[in-house]
């Protein structure tokens, strides 16, 4: 009998700033209520004019000269389809570029590649557009079955829909997992972190990440958690030496399957000083590079 987990993954960025103007907020944590998102991401991040000199030089160039390309469905922008847009900005671009995206579902899968950097999604807060494509990982394999990748530095979006909100797992001998990270050294700059997530579905078997390699980084924090999660939560990957080099972490999460009782060696509850630098703006060096969103 096959096992399906709808995943619904509400994750938070996190990223922050600090200028000479403005205080540094790079360790100002996420709100663990929800509804505070909005002001604490305003109050934390503040636009380039508060900041120039402080951001990346290469960013602050780009900024210095914005240009926007409008897409609709219905003609009456510069493109139709969003794939068409991305073309049209050149290899090695340097200026920011705001695809001002209309309203209504686009069906495309769209890459922005690593060689367009600088490119803004934007659509209306007010009736935002919904980006959606059914790939899957059997079709296209695990890392390129996106609907939306974006490879490129200083990717920005904002007020758009992204389907791949539900993930299907489909079990196998060695068990189904939402996350594998593959940090394999201390010195390797990468992790995962859900910030108020919800994790939902059927079945029991999904664990929360797997020990890929020998040091992955995966927090869960403010995350509801139901019964489709296993007991054990994480799993080494058939690798009991790894349960001492990992740092699977969950911070006050809730819900069954959230439950700390059963967990394997390799999972921990963290305290407020242990999930901090993941539930902070620095965890991504936002004061080097995130802005808010144009107007």
């Amino acid at each position: 009998m096959g096992c399906i987990a709808a995943i619904q993954l509400f994750i938070t960025a996190i990223l922050l700033v600090s200028t000479t103007t403005v205080s540094s907020a790079d360790t100002s944590p996420i709100p663990a209520d929800a509804s505070s998102l909005n002001t604490w991401f305003q109050h934390n991040v503040k636009p380039l004019a508060d900041r120039k000199g402080t951001i990346d030089p290469a960013l602050e160039a780009a900024e210095a000269k914005p240009r926007t390309i409008k897409v609709r469905k219905d003609g009456s922008g510069d493109f139709k389809t969003l794939k068409d847009a991305i073309n049209s900005i050149p290899t090695g671009n340097k200026e920011r570029v705001i695809v001002d995206i209309g309203p209504g579902e686009y069906v495309e899968k769209l890459k922005i590649e690593r060689e367009k950097p600088f490119v803004t999604f934007l659509g209306s807060p007010s009736n935002m557009p919904t980006l959606s494509f059914g790939g899957t990982a059997r079709e296209y394999g695990t890392v390129y079955s996106a609907t939306l990748e974006a490879e490129a530095d200083y990717f920005v979006a904002a007020n758009i829909i992204i389907k791949g909100t539900e993930i299907h797992v489909i079990p196998d001998e060695e068990g189904t997992f939402i996350t594998a990270q593959a940090r394999n050294s201390e010195s390797e700059d990468t992790g995962f972190s859900f910030v108020h997530c919800k994790v939902d579905g059927t079945g029991n078997g999904t664990h929360l990440g797997r020990a890929w390699m020998s040091r992955p980084r995966v927090v869960f924090a403010y995350t509801t958690m139901g019964s489709v999660v296993n007991p054990e939560g994480w799993s080494n990957n058939f690798h009991p030496e790894r349960d001492q080099t990992v740092l699977f972490g969950e911070y006050k999460c809730e819900g069954p399957g959230a439950d700390p009782k059963g967990r394997a060696r390799s999972g921990r509850q963290l305290t407020p000083d242990q999930v901090a630098p993941f539930i902070s703006l620095g965890f991504i060096e936002a004061s080097k590079w995130l802005l808010p969103p144009p107007n």
